[in-house]
């Protein structure tokens, strides 16, 4: 029973396959930044999926998964809450309509952030954590969040109870390989340069509860480039930073929720002294890097758990 989703985040686009018994598949380009900047426009990011979503079809259709597609499922929204809005995922929410209207078959809408989770379980081999309580950060270009994750109906309610109260980690990153001159999105770059620093600091954020603020480590970093700081060192003391502040954060949630298991979502997880960190000190739970990052194998994934339980109703 395959099942197809869809995503258009304000960064890739991405379409994808599920099939429980037999081959998954996530299609999906980064959308074309121009040099310097960070990010696209609202406008442009939904002009570019509407030209780039055939090329990922295409591609599933080449791999002979497109047949015998019963459910469709798409992003329709960053998250899962009252006003949460970003025309980009209008691109994706209207094709897969028209795909599922066209088919005969369901149409189910998600949000991004639901779709993180369901693609960072499944990719982690731990689909069962989508049937119990879980904490999970969602670690992103735009989102910097800590979620207490519970079962819903063929999907997961994930309420914020912690994370940044300003930038999120993501920016600060990409706002240091801009620095940096690396090319955006600087997450990948920015891991691999600062395994070259020589000198390795990082700052103590203050983290009150589960809150932590980020926008004044941008002006630290700034400092650092004044001081004639290496750009392997610069690359450490952001990164670091970050990771410590989710490190604390994260002990701090487990002595309110002990024991519940962490998982880890959106394209910052991917990053290597994160998972170092976070492995070490509460056995933390990563996706595979290709399914931390945006993807729609969330969707497709949930699609088909919605289906399961529409077959079971009306059984």
């Amino acid at each position: 029973m395959r099942t197809l989703g869809i995503d258009t985040s304000n960064y890739t686009t991405s379409a994808a396959v599920y099939d429980p018994a037999g081959e998954c598949k996530n299609a999906g380009r980064l959308l074309d930044v121009p040099e310097g900047a960070l990010g696209l426009r609202q406008s442009d990011a939904l002009f570019a999926h509407v030209k780039r979503l055939p090329e990922q079809f295409e591609a599933l259709r080449a791999a002979g998964l497109l047949e015998r597609i019963a459910a469709v499922a798409a992003s329709a929204r960053p998250r899962a809450v009252e006003g949460s809005y970003m025309p980009c995922f209008l691109a994706g929410a209207s094709q897969g309509r028209v795909l599922a209207a066209a088919l005969g078959v369901p149409f189910f809408e998600v949000s991004h952030q639901q779709g993180h989770i369901a693609a960072a379980a499944w990719s982690a081999g731990r689909l069962d954590l989508l049937d119990r309580t879980h904490l999970a950060w969602h670690l992103s270009g735009g989102t910097t969040e800590l979620l207490l994750v519970e079962p819903e109906v063929g999907n997961v309610k994930a309420v914020r109870v912690g994370g940044t109260s300003d930038i999120s980690a993501g920016q600060l990153i990409d706002r240091t390989g801009k620095l940096l001159n690396l090319a955006f999105p600087a997450g990948k770059a920015l891991d691999a340069l600062s395994r070259t620093a020589g000198e390795r600091t990082s700052f103590a954020v203050k983290v009150k509860g589960l809150e932590f603020s980020l926008s004044g480590v941008e002006n630290k970093v700034k400092a650092l480039a004044e001081e004639g700081k290496t750009a392997g060192e610069i690359a450490w003391f952001a990164l670091d930073t970050v990771v410590q502040a989710v490190r604390r954060a994260t002990a701090e949630a487990l002595g309110q929720w002990p024991g519940l298991p962490v998982l880890c979502s959106g394209g910052v997880a991917s990053n290597g002294r994160l998972r170092e960190v976070l492995m070490g000190s509460c056995q933390a739970i990563f996706a595979e890097p290709q399914y931390s990052t945006d993807n729609a194998m969330g969707p497709a994934l949930l699609a088909s758990r919605f289906l399961e339980r529409k077959l079971g109703k009306e059984l």
